[in-house]
């Protein structure tokens, strides 16, 4: 019962991401094509929500999570090159398979055999990081 806000969050999310089709592969290769604003429209529109949230959040640090301990937001320096190293890899990745994260958790819930198999392959390369971390520079 506890996780069952986690359920329900992911479901909605699950959701507007199937009917906004910002799970859509073919809405996916129209933006990295430049042929339609969709996807840049959702995606804008949510960096303006999270900015928000992140500002509301910083401002009344009063809110708790449901275990209740402190959301706290800590101040990362701008301009670090792993920053822009690891957008270049995600975008990559993006770009070859078509999907991040949150449209494969989507189509995965949609039963798509496809978005399994990118699945794994996100695992795989998270599982290859957790291997490789201790050596990389942070």
């Amino acid at each position: 019962m506890h996780l069952l806000p986690y359920l329900l969050a992911g479901l909605a999310f699950g959701f507007v991401m199937i009917k906004s089709e910002a799970a859509s592969w073919y809405r996916i290769m129209e933006m990295f094509h430049f042929q339609s604003f969709h996807m840049f429209g959702i995606m804008a529109s949510a960096i303006a929500t999270g900015l928000v949230g992140v500002l509301l959040l910083k401002r009344f640090g009063r809110l708790l999570t449901l275990d209740g301990e402190p959301i706290v937001v800590p101040d990362k320096p701008p301009g670090r090159i792993n920053y822009i190293l690891g957008g270049l890899i995600f975008g990559l990745g993006w770009g070859v398979i078509g999907l991040c994260p949150g449209p494969i958790f989507s189509l995965v819930g949609m039963g798509s055999i496809g978005a399994l198999v990118a699945l794994a392959g996100a695992l795989h390369g998270t599982w290859l990081y957790g291997l490789v971390k201790s050596r990389l520079p942070h």
